[in-house]
């Protein structure tokens, strides 16, 4: 690479760098050589540095709207129309209009993995991967209708390459590889108290994956919009890596989001309690939306529909179908910024690296639940918490692998 390439392009990111107070980030860029020049140059110019201003001004941010209850279809009306919901589902997986797409940038820290999350064994006779559950499932509906479904994996710069490997290695669970893709989320930079990025090296700015709500203009980003035009593919299901039971290209669900016209579906579970900690489907300003479990009020919280039921009762499971032409329409909409506390590990002038114990700083998320209120309309979609919803987020406790293994055996599956 050429001195004056270099130049040319030192020049412009310490202008990027400028706009937002952050020239710190080329504070040891002479000490560099060429190829951590480089590399250093290429994370500025692919980093979005735009969510740093809003720290000290956060009245700047959009606030929540007016939130009123949305009516859900339930599993007495889902069960009444199950066959002619089904069969729309199945024509559509058939005429290969259906796509999934595997949100797994995680990694398996909580659980006490230093692997991605995916790479979790919960076996307990044989190996069980995360993986190898979310993937049994969809050839489920695979043999089904007879068509394989394409399938996207969101992977993230920390987990990308052992993820891929991992797939390789296991032969990808025998789906056809030809119909996998994986892309890469969007990093954010992550900054201290006063909105200043950390540096994780000196060639290295500190950063993390964007959240869940970046996963569409990740795929964008990664050329993949154009392989879903030529795949034909009309429709999204969008889900997370961590629910062992979830049905991935649920049929009836897609057939009920298509028979109603609706721009997206939301599975959803029915609450355990009113203060459980699960987001929970609404209207926000007649929009589709979910409030989250720290916002829901006494007055939510206590609030009844014409049944005389919880009106807030149905909690979102990140199980969502998109409708793909109305995701390209606010592919370049900037979603709500979350600014979340966090620990975040940094080099210290001295060159060290600091790995705080407590929180030190913030990240910047986007978050899918602000996609599903970007759309016109969404059914939440009632299915079965027993059979559908086992989320491993802990080792031990609730929403645990414990738990998880349990609901499994519950429903069948060997392990």
């Amino acid at each position: 690479m050429s001195t004056s390439s270099l130049d040319a392009r030192y020049a412009a990111a310490m202008d990027k760098l400028k706009t937002f107070g952050q020239e710190h980030a080329l504070k040891f860029y002479d000490e560099l050589n060429d190829d951590q020049k480089d590399k250093l140059l290429s994370q500025i110019e692919s980093l979005d540095f735009s969510p740093t201003q809003y720290i000290n001004n956060r009245e700047a941010l959009p606030g929540r709207g007016v939130i009123t209850p949305i009516e859900s279809m339930e599993i007495s009306e889902i069960k009444k129309r199950e066959a002619e919901l089904h069969q729309i589902g199945i024509d559509a997986i058939k005429a290969g209009k259906v796509g999934a797409v595997l949100l797994a940038g995680g990694m398996g820290t909580r659980l006490g993995s230093d692997n991605p999350k995916c790479m979790y064994n919960i076996g307990l006779t044989k190996p069980v991967y995360i993986m190898q559950r979310l993937f049994e499932n969809t050839m489920d509906v695979v043999k089904e209708a007879g068509e394989y479904i394409p399938f996207f994996i969101m992977t993230s710069d920390k987990n990308n390459d052992v993820t891929i490997k991992f797939m390789e290695e296991n032969n990808y669970f025998g789906y056809d590889k030809s119909k996998i893709f994986f892309f890469k989320q969007d990093m954010a930079p992550a900054t201290d108290y006063d909105g200043k990025v950390y540096m994780e090296a000196k060639d290295t700015i500190a950063s993390s994956p964007n959240g869940n709500g970046g996963w569409f203009s990740s795929m964008g980003k990664a050329g993949l919009i154009d392989k879903l035009h030529e795949l034909g593919i009309e429709w999204l299901n969008c889900f997370a890596v961590d629910n062992v039971l979830q049905r991935i290209a649920d049929p009836t669900f897609i057939g009920a989001t298509i028979a109603g016209a609706y721009d997206c579906g939301a599975k959803v579970v029915r609450k355990a309690a009113p203060d459980e900690k699960v987001g929970c489907m609404c209207l926000e300003d007649g929009r589709p939306s979910i409030v989250e479990y720290y916002e829901m009020t006494e007055e939510l919280m206590s609030a009844k529909d014409a049944k005389g039921e919880p009106a807030y009762n149905f909690g979102v499971i990140l199980n969502y179908l998109f409708k793909e032409e109305q995701l390209e329409k606010i592919i370049n909409e900037k979603l709500m910024l979350h600014i979340v506390e966090k620990k975040i590990s940094y080099m210290a002038e001295d060159g060290s690296m600091v790995k705080p114990e407590s929180p030190n700083g913030y990240k910047f998320e986007e978050l899918i639940l602000d996609m599903v209120h970007e759309m016109r309309t969404c059914v939440p979609f009632e299915v079965e918490r027993e059979r559908e919803f086992a989320p491993i987020k802990n080792k031990t406790g609730v929403d645990s692998v414990e738990s998880a293994r349990e609901l499994c055996k519950k429903c069948g599956i060997e392990l």
